[in-house]
């Protein structure tokens, strides 16, 4: 019986070590950790938007009139001149109804001028003489209108420039004001993005921007701001129209390109706050805190901060406890210990991807 008792003492007591050395072992280990570098939301901070370049004089032509296009006399890519027919509807009723509003002109022109004859003979009274001659306005303005609506049957273009976009064939019915065609001058070209509620908000505070494109490699070209619309499309954005800054290759660039728009913003106010993932905060004790890594040690040490505003995207503004350029633990901070060594997870490199080499 002793010796069971002896046995099982000894058992007990050697896996009381084998515990206590596998815990020293585990606290010994030193912990990866992903970190994040502190950014100060004061500085340069660089938005990029997708643009597509524009002509400076685009235009959509429509007819003023409603009816069946008798035929579209270009084709995308065709060079018009100011003026030239571009299509034609037809015109058939526009004519009927032209011709009709022309013998009632003629009868009560003939009739009014006959009540203003007596009238200056003294022979009808003003009232009579003020009806024929209003009657003769009238009818006058409703031919001229006939006619215009007539001329409107041909569509002419309004610049010097480019097809772009055939939007209706012939034979096809369209509505008074539908575009039928698109077409670019052969001026200046723009840029065009979109940008949120928020970028709208704060617009005054975007200090530069530039765009590159595909087919001209890693030149930039500046850009400054034409106009910004006052009211947001359906899906909540605005249009902001840039201009290249300096000349531009036109057989390079031309109406109709993507390309990718780098906005600087900068917002001196907010000089002192920084942002950081939410993932690198935690509270304890009462305390809101991060940690922040040494490079010198190889340690993390606990400091505490101010959360000043947690942010849609995942972030959070601290005014206290950090300054720009200080590393800290992005995720898992509830596994560190402060003073704890650790070591930092390595990201492969753009020339490294899935860390192969």
């Amino acid at each position: 019986m002793k010796r069971f008792v002896f046995c099982a003492m000894t058992c007990f007591g050697l896996s009381a070590l084998v515990s206590c050395q596998q815990k020293d072992t585990k606290q010994n280990e030193e912990l990866t950790v992903d970190l994040a570098v502190v950014k100060d939301i004061s500085e340069m901070s660089a938005t990029t938007f997708t643009g597509r370049t524009k002509s400076a004089s685009e235009v959509n032509l429509a007819f003023r009139v409603a009816g069946q296009i008798e035929r579209v006399l270009v084709k995308e890519g065709d060079y018009v001149r100011n003026g030239q027919v571009v299509a034609v509807m037809d015109s058939r009723d526009y004519q009927v109804q032209l011709a009709a509003t022309q013998a009632e002109y003629e009868q009560v022109k003939a009739d009014a001028e006959r009540v203003m004859a007596l009238y200056a003979e003294g022979n009808t009274t003003a009232s009579n003489n003020d009806k024929a001659r209003y009657g003769l306005q009238q009818i006058a303005q409703k031919l001229a209108n006939h006619k215009n609506q007539l001329a409107d049957t041909q569509l002419r273009s309004t610049i010097n420039g480019y097809v772009q976009t055939k939007y209706h064939e012939s034979g096809e019915t369209v509505s008074a004001g539908m575009p039928v065609l698109s077409v670019f001058g052969s001026g200046d070209t723009e840029v065009e993005i979109k940008i949120s509620a928020s970028d709208f908000a704060n617009i005054e505070k975007f200090t530069s921007f530039s765009c590159k494109f595909d087919v001209t490699g890693d030149e930039a070209f500046p850009l400054s701001v034409v106009r910004v619309s006052q009211e947001a499309n359906s899906s909540q954005l605005y249009t902001v129209r840039l201009k290249f800054v300096g000349t531009i290759d036109p057989k390079k660039i031309t109406p109709g390109m993507t390309t990718m728009v780098y906005a600087e913003k900068s917002d001196s106010e907010a000089f002192g706050i920084v942002k950081v993932p939410s993932s690198s905060v935690l509270e304890e004790g009462g305390k809101t805190q991060v940690y922040v890594y040494d490079s010198q040690s190889g340690t993390v040490k606990v400091r505490s901060v101010n959360v000043t505003a947690v942010n849609r995207d995942g972030t959070m503004l601290l005014d206290h406890g950090l300054q720009s350029g200080d590393s800290v633990v992005a995720s898992g901070v509830h596994h560190v210990k402060d003073g704890q060594k650790v070591r930092v997870l390595q990201k492969p490199s753009a020339s490294n991807v899935g860390g192969l080499l």
